[in-house]
């Protein structure tokens, strides 16, 4: 496909909440935005093209999902994940979180308890906050720049009483790819508590080479009768705008339950783009993926060459998947107001910082990489060159 992903675009002025309200978020002019993570890549030719032929066509009433677009999903789940799903077994959504959102409140009730295993994305937990629910925590283990669940804590964790464990996998932010006995016994012993597992895979095909993404419900039957699968294109194929989820029900009746809400919030209503470009990157969108990874895997050795070199206090722990770099800055030494100050104030640079995703994440950034080489390496000098600046400048104090 050969796309031209050191093209540098500019999105100024086209409604990005990436590059058009990093200000408003971070109350800083000129910033370079390393942050919110959508990709500075335009989306595959074909899926482009789908949109121009339909947009051709001038006409944009109500639409279905036909059969061409279902079977697009088997497809690609089964060439991709290696997962065979019945077309039944799939539902929509505008997004993930809204298809989370709708389980929460209507498969459990306020005051139940939810799980979530921080450092994680941050509307996993506020999610469960704002659906009057009680979050419960199971940090994620951090031993020697790598990531593990810790099981020990799990299960203190579940005797409690949890109704949900929303599981990120691939996780956001620190980029564990979970494997074959990690994800069976946290199931496991979500069977033997009666929890329901909503698993976030919407980066499931983001995933670095020498990996593989194991979806939930794929491990066994048992598992796939309390999973609820969430995954999109939108992720993998940079179309965030189009609001448009595949959430993967095997259980009849967790399903009925399902489309029941859906419809009683008038939700179940699709994006005329969304089922085009889905379809279209399913079926065309596997070349430029590749590519797309094999890109942003370069940018992910370029930060941690740099950073080795140049700022060896700041480490990048080597994710199995996402297009995400999660960056240990604790030896800096530097409190989070100070952190925030050196980047946002000297470097111009907005990454996401980690207390973001909760206190776990405190004296961690993460950076999104799916960006043309050249704004990575701006945005490697410019945090450099800052932190050296100040540490000069508090010496001299």
């Amino acid at each position: 496909m050969n796309s031209n992903f050191d093209e540098d675009i500019n999105r100024y002025h086209t409604f990005s909440e990436k590059w058009d309200g990093v200000e408003k978020i971070y109350y800083e002019p000129d910033l370079l935005p390393l942050w919110v993570a959508d990709m500075d890549f335009r989306s595959p030719l074909p899926v482009r093209e789908a949109m121009a032929k339909r947009i051709e066509h001038g006409v944009f009433g109500y639409n279905i999902r036909m059969e061409s677009y279902y079977n697009a999903i088997v497809d690609w789940m089964d060439r991709k994940h290696n997962w065979t799903i019945q077309q039944e077994w799939i539902c929509y959504s505008p997004g993930v979180m809204p298809a989370i959102s709708l389980i929460i409140n209507d498969f459990t009730q306020p005051g139940d308890h939810i799980l979530v295993q921080p450092p994680v994305y941050a509307p996993l937990s506020e999610v469960v906050i704002k659906n009057n629910r009680k979050l419960v925590e199971n940090p994620l283990k951090y031993e020697n720049n790598r990531y593990t669940i810790d099981f020990i804590d799990l299960e203190k964790k579940l005797a409690q009483g949890i109704k949900v464990l929303i599981l990120c996998s691939p996780q956001n932010p620190v980029g564990r790819v979970w494997g074959e006995e990690e994800l069976t016994i946290l199931a496991q012993k979500c069977i033997e508590r009666d929890v329901l597992i909503i698993s976030d895979e919407i980066h499931s095909d983001l995933i670095y080479q020498g990996n593989k993404h194991i979806p939930l419900a794929s491990l066994s039957e048992e598992i796939a009768q309390r999973s609820i699968v969430c995954n999109a294109p939108t992720k993998t194929f940079n179309l965030p705008g189009v609001q448009t989820a595949n959430i993967i029900i095997p259980n009849e009746k967790l399903r009925k339950l399902y489309k029941s809400a859906l419809n009683r919030h008038f939700l179940q209503f699709s994006n005329t783009f969304g089922v085009i470009a889905t379809e279209s990157a399913y079926r065309y969108g596997a070349d430029w993926l590749n590519e797309c990874m094999a890109y942003v895997e370069k940018n992910l050795s370029l930060v941690d060459s740099y950073l080795k070199e140049h700022v060896p206090e700041m480490k990048v722990v080597q994710p199995e998947g996402t297009y995400l770099a999660w960056i240990d800055c604790q030896e800096l030494k530097f409190d989070t107001p100070t952190l925030m100050k050196c980047m946002l104030k000297k470097a111009k640079v907005a990454p996401v910082f980690g207390k973001t995703f909760g206190s776990e994440g405190e004296g961690f950034l993460r950076l999104n990489l799916a960006a043309p080489r050249s704004l990575i390496q701006r945005g490697l000098q410019q945090m450099s060159t800052a932190i050296h600046e100040y540490r000069a400048a508090r010496k001299n104090v």
